[in-house]
């Protein structure tokens, strides 16, 4: 690289768990290189509402869907992908970024193939246990690789178990104190998860009657706060026990205080049990691509640090005897938080930063 400015050109995101972390990476890059850097995404992902938020440059390219879509959707993607490709290579030539970090999704693929043929040095992030569709193919094209888990690494070339960036918060927290009362801390993400906002509330009263001093925390998501509120009244379970909230913005504070966290499987999420040293029960999205919420899930399971309960399994009967017996087992729950650390990286945004800048010395 020359005496300029290092340039990265962070491609991809749609979900939390994908532009979360390459904000994280900006940010180190920013702090540690002084790294001028600009992210290309699409209109519909959370890219363009939090990357601007953030302080980074936004460029949009126009392109569609391929995984589990119907025919007539990849056909129109198909077709644009020609113009997308070409949009791609007029910011390469007008941005000249040293290299090019693609994240995942769906921008993410005309940006990589015009770093190919451009020969732009390429780094990919994969945050999941499985690569979704575009890193999957991009990762024989790449010089150097990140990854969170180590059986992704098999997916690309050269590539690095990091880890995902987390807050700071997650890695401080405070150990439950061996006197506090057991407490269960309840999400399906920010927008909340319809399955868990039913079936918890049905069983409240049976696990809190099993539970002396057991507490609920349930986060549901702004359109569910009335329907779950209402759920929790009518299965009269003690009201000063539970809690409904639409959205917790707190949540390294949320996660010192549980004992036990209820939760899906994102790659974000799971980073944040490892940090916290949480166990969990966790219930993957069954709808997520290439059913990437399963497959971490799965990792955490093997290590000890979580319980799995297919959303397909997840009736309130089965629910009950798996809260019941995590939550009557407090050594059980500390020996699963403590796997659950063994998986936590705390320097990942650092160290991905660094494979970034010298990729390109």
């Amino acid at each position: 690289m020359s005496e300029d400015r290092l340039r990265v050109l962070i491609a991809g995101g749609g979900t939390g768990g994908h532009v979360i972390p390459a904000l994280a990476i900006a940010r180190e890059l920013v702090a540690q290189y002084n790294a001028e850097v600009r992210f290309l995404g699409t209109a519909r992902g959370l890219e363009t509402r939090l990357v601007p938020a953030a302080g980074f440059p936004l460029e949009l390219v126009r392109v569609g869907q391929l995984n589990n879509v119907s025919l007539r959707t990849r056909l129109r993607t198909v077709a644009d992908l020609p113009l997308g490709l070409l949009a791609c290579m007029r910011l390469l030539r007008h941005f000249r970024p040293h290299v090019v970090l693609g994240v995942g999704g769906y921008a993410s693929g005309p940006t990589m193939l015009a770093a190919i043929l451009t020969g732009t040095p390429r780094m990919a992030f994969e945050p999941n246990a499985v690569p979704g569709m575009v890193n999957r193919w991009v990762g024989p094209w790449v010089q150097v690789a990140a990854v969170n888990f180590a059986p992704t690494a098999r997916y690309f070339r050269n590539a690095t178990v990091t880890g995902i960036p987390v807050r700071a918060e997650f890695f401080s927290l405070p150990p439950l104190a061996e006197t506090a009362a057991p407490h269960l801390l309840i999400f399906g993400g920010s927008q909340g998860a319809r399955i868990f906002n039913q079936i918890v509330p049905q069983v409240a009263p049976q696990l809190l009657a099993a539970i002396p001093g057991l507490t609920l925390l349930h986060q549901c998501g702004a359109r569910h706060l009335e329907s779950t509120q209402a759920a929790y009244m009518q299965s009269g379970a003690d009201q000063n026990r539970w809690q409904v909230s639409e959205f917790l913005d707190d949540m390294p504070q949320r996660f010192a205080a549980a004992s036990l966290v209820l939760c899906r499987s994102g790659a974000s999420t799971v980073a944040e049990l490892a940090a916290a040293a949480k166990p969990s029960l966790l219930i993957p999205f069954p709808q997520a691509a290439d059913d990437h919420q399963r497959h971490n899930a799965e990792v955490l399971v093997q290590a000890g640090a979580a319980a799995l309960l297919p959303q397909s399994d997840m009736t309130a009967e089965r629910l009950l005897e798996m809260l019941t017996t995590l939550l009557e087992n407090p050594e059980g729950l500390a020996a699963m938080g403590h796997s659950a650390r063994a998986l936590a990286h705390p320097d990942a945004a650092s160290q991905i930063a660094q494979i970034l800048r010298e990729l390109v010395l």
